[in-house]
């Protein structure tokens, strides 16, 4: 632990940063999280020199902000810290190249005539994204395409699209927080000097709540006024919470006529967003309304062969398949039973076996009653049922019993499964979706016209559920 009698005329910068770590602990306990997170947090501890503290701020703002509310604050936080004769410089990192080492004392104001030209920015400001969110390991397939390709555009030109705001909804555990995540860190190595802040809506409405307990709603305002890039997730979670909305509207205004990008998530599209101020809701779709769809067979297993790569996990195509043919609506759980798959191989020095795989499955799969319907297992049951080889089904036969399997086993797979059209007629000898679809009008018109086609559908169904238990 830093004490003051080891201060001597010159201490490192790492030495800068343990004095400066101690007046953090003093200072939290002194102001609300916002407030710290805000104006404290960015604050770059720079050297130490005979007892005065040099610390660097992001912009001259900043440091006016400081120096006007927080000057007292932090002077008796390094007298306590330091001791009673220390003193504190600032540097403002917009500037560092300019003044070339000059610090300027906390009691003086820069001249404008100092500065002679804009130099590049230098944030020091927490976007709050996750760095593990990125382009690189987002799998594009036909659910989240628009997505995806809107997203790229954006981080290449942040404002500068028609896609402003950019609205993206969908179900849970479908990776709209990865995407809008992915676009921030993406914008983050396109243009380092952007101002980006990621939250929830759930976050925003606490600091507002706070913001009002401590009168600094202005600064609350200005704060996200002055964002570059502003994303939020969940932003259904505004609903009927009328004041915050009130406020949202406006810095939505702001952060549009100024062309800084807006990006949105919600589950639902605005439309259906009952209980949102209709202003906002006209607001979110002035730019690109896009969904994200579970993804279809193909997707699941492209994702579940990333992850793998990303664990370094072992598992063979034939587990990956039957996981992926399983569950089918939640990437989320995609990823949850590879890391429960991982974890009861290494801590039960167990090798990641087919019968692990589907016991973790069945543990892992919200829909309990279809988890392990697949389409293979509707092709076997059908073609057991009625007689038919399971390769002629595929073939391009125009048999007339061999055809009336084919579709029952389609119309099932549509009923049973959430597998796309198109996955579907991959399975059935790579027919397309029409002819799907032609099948699955075709049975449902039997069921209403024949009694035995009805008998017959009704018995599969429960042969097959049956057969999963």
């Amino acid at each position: 632990m830093y004490t003051p009698e080891l201060v001597s005329s010159k201490i490192s910068p790492s030495d800068a940063n343990s004095v400066w770590k101690n007046c953090l602990k003093k200072i939290k306990s002194d102001v609300s999280l916002m407030t710290y997170n805000t104006w404290f947090l960015p604050i770059k501890p720079v050297a130490i020199e005979d007892s005065t503290l040099r610390i660097q701020l992001p912009s001259h703002f900043f440091w006016e902000w400081i120096d006007e509310h927080f000057n007292s604050l932090i002077n008796k936080t390094i007298h306590d810290v330091i001791g009673p004769g220390a003193k504190l410089s600032y540097v403002i990192a917009q500037d560092a190249d300019l003044l070339e080492g000059t610090a300027v004392e906390s009691s003086d104001k820069i001249q404008a005539s100092q500065i002679n030209e804009k130099p590049k920015v230098k944030h020091n400001f927490d976007s709050h994204l996750n760095p593990r969110y990125t382009f690189n390991n987002f799998v594009m397939g036909e659910g989240n395409q628009l997505a995806r390709a809107a997203a790229g555009a954006i981080s290449n030109n942040p404002g500068g699209t028609s896609f402003n705001p950019f609205f993206i909804y969908g179900g849970v555990g479908l990776g709209k927080t990865h995407l809008i995540q992915a676009i921030g860190n993406e914008i983050l190595l396109n243009f380092p000097d952007k101002k980006i802040d990621y939250l929830s809506s759930d976050m925003f409405t606490v600091e507002f709540v706070e913001a009002i307990q401590t009168n600094r709603v202005n600064y609350f305002s200005s704060f996200y006024r002055s964002m570059d890039v502003l994303i939020i997730d969940d932003i259904q979670f505004l609903i009927g919470k009328e004041k915050t909305q009130d406020l949202f509207f406006h810095i939505f205004n702001t952060l549009h006529q100024s062309r800084k990008q807006i990006i949105l998530s919600s589950d639902k599209p605005p439309k259906n967003l009952k209980g949102m101020d209709e202003r906002l809701i006209s607001r979110f779709q002035w730019g690109l309304t896009a969904d994200i769809q579970p993804p279809e067979l193909e997707t699941r297993i492209a994702i579940l062969k990333k992850k793998v790569e990303i664990y370094g996990m072992r598992i063979s195509n034939e587990i990956l398949d039957y996981i992926a043919a399983n569950i089918t609506s939640n990437i989320r759980e995609l990823e949850g039973c590879l890391i429960k798959l991982l974890a009861n191989a290494s801590l039960n020095s167990k090798e990641i076996t087919f019968e692990l795989a589907k016991k973790t499955v069945k543990e892992i799969a919200t829909d309990k009653k279809t988890y392990n319907i697949t389409i293979e297992l509707i092709t076997k049951n059908v073609c057991d049922y009625l007689g038919v080889a399971e390769n002629k089904i595929r073939d391009k036969t125009r048999k007339k019993e061999i055809v009336l399997a084919r579709q029952i086993a389609m119309y099932l797979s549509k009923e049973l499964t959430k597998s796309y059209l198109k996955t579907i007629g991959l399975h059935f000898g790579g027919r397309d979706h029409s002819t799907v679809i032609h099948a699955c009008s075709s049975i449902e018109q039997g069921k209403l016209q024949d009694k035995s086609i009805r008998e017959l559908i009704n018995n599969l169904t429960n042969k097959i559920e049956l057969s999963t238990i």
